[in-house]
C-alpha cells in the first residue's frame, strides 16, 4: 500500500489560501526564509502590506497548515511549512507522471491516464459489493456500467439486501444521466448459485460486507475492498442526506474511473492487487479499508 494522499479537503484548503497574491507572495517570502521565518512586522513592510491586513492573511495560511507561527520575547515568528504543501504538490505531479524529484520526467502516472477501447480488449465481469445493496453497490454498478464502455459488465448484490435502491441513490444518478430502470437490491447468494456469470473482481464497497467470509463466487475472482461510509446511516434532514450521497457518489467514481483505464494486460497479480489496494485508499476511505484489514 502506498501512503496516504491528501484528501480533496486538505487540497482545497491549500489553494484556497494561495488564491490571493499578497498570500502567494508572503507564503514565497516565507519560503526563502526558511527555516528560520520573519517576524509579522517584516513580512507586512517587506510586501508594504498594512499590518492588521498582513494578519489576516497569515491566520489565513497558518489554518491552511501552510506557515506556523511562535513567539518570541515580543515578536510573531512566522516560517513556511512543507509538512502540508509538498504532498499536495506531489499529488499533482504524479497525476500526470512526475515527482518532485524528477519533475520533468516520465514516470507511471499515480492512476491511469482515460485509455480508449482497443479491438481485442477482453471483457470482465465485476461484482459490486455492499451490506444492503441499496446505495454503495447500486451507484458503483451504475457507474461501472457506463464507465467501463463495453469492457466491463457491472453486477451488484448484498450480505442482507434491502427490498429495494435507497430512493436518494436512484434519485442521484438519474439526474446524473444514469440508466436506473434495471437496478435492484439483491443476494450476493444469486452470485454462487448454479449459472451465475463467473466473476474476474468482486470487490466490497462497505466494510459490514468485507468483514464477512461471503460465499463462494464462481471464476476464481480477485478480490478488493473500497469500503465507503453509509450514506444512508447519515443523520439530518434532506440537504445532508443528498449531500452524503452526493460525496459517495463521487468517491467511487474517482474509484471507478482509475480502475477502468488500470492497464490489465501489463499488471502480472500481485502489480494488480497493489493497484486495487491504492484504488480503494483513494479520497474517503474507511479505516478498513486503509488499514487493508478486509477479508480476503
Amino acid at each position: 500500500m502506498t501512503e496516504a494522499r491528501p484528501s480533496s479537503d486538505a487540497v482545497t484548503r491549500i489553494f484556497d489560501a494561495l488564491s490571493q497574491s499578497t498570500r502567494v507572495e508572503a507564503f514565497r517570502l516565507l519560503l526563502r526564509a526558511r527555516p528560520y521565518g520573519l517576524p509579522a512586522g517584516d513580512i507586512a513592510r517587506l510586501l508594504a502590506v498594512p499590518h492588521n491586513t498582513m494578519s489576516t492573511h497569515l491566520s489565513l495560511l497558518e489554518r491552511a497548515g501552510l506557515v506556523e507561527a511562535r513567539r518570541e520575547g515580543r515578536s510573531i515568528i512566522y516560517a513556511a511549512r512543507l509538512s502540508q504543501a509538498v504532498p499536495v504538490l506531489g499529488l499533482l505531479l504524479a497525476e500526470m507522471g512526475l515527482s518532485l524529484a524528477n519533475p520533468t520526467g516520465a514516470l507511471e502516472p499515480a492512476f491511469p491516464r482515460l485509455r480508449p477501447r482497443a479491438a481485442n480488449d477482453r471483457t470482465y465481469n465485476v461484482l459490486l459489493l455492499c451490506s444492503g445493496n441499496a446505495a454503495r453497490s447500486v451507484m458503483a454498478e451504475a457507474i461501472l456500467s457506463r464507465e467501463g464502455k463495453g469492457r466491463f459488465r457491472a453486477f451488484s448484490a448484498g450480505s442482507h439486501p434491502k427490498r429495494r435502491p435507497h430512493p436518494m441513490a436512484l434519485s442521484l444518478l438519474q439526474s446524473l444521466g444514469y440508466e436506473t430502470a434495471g437496478l435492484a437490491s439483491k443476494s450476493w447468494d444469486a452470485f454462487a448459485a448454479g449459472g451465475a456469470p463467473a466473476m474476474d473482481f468482486v470487490i466490497t464497497t462497505c466494510d459490514t460486507a468485507a468483514r464477512g467470509s461471503g460465499p463462494d463466487f464462481p471464476g476464481h475472482p480477485l478480490k478488493a475492498h473500497w469500503g465507503l461510509p453509509d450514506p444512508i446511516l447519515v443523520e439530518g434532514g434532506e440537504v445532508e442526506q443528498r449531500s452524503a450521497f452526493l460525496a459517495t457518489y463521487r468517491h467511487l467514481a474517482a474509484r471507478v474511473t482509475a480502475f477502468v483505464n488500470l492497464p490489465f494486460e501489463q499488471l502480472d497479480l500481485a502489480s494488480l492487487k497493489e493497484r486495487l489496494a491504492d484504488i480503494g485508499a483513494m479520497d474517503g476511505a474507511t479505516e478498513l479499508t486503509l488499514n487493508g484489514q478486509a477479508a480476503a
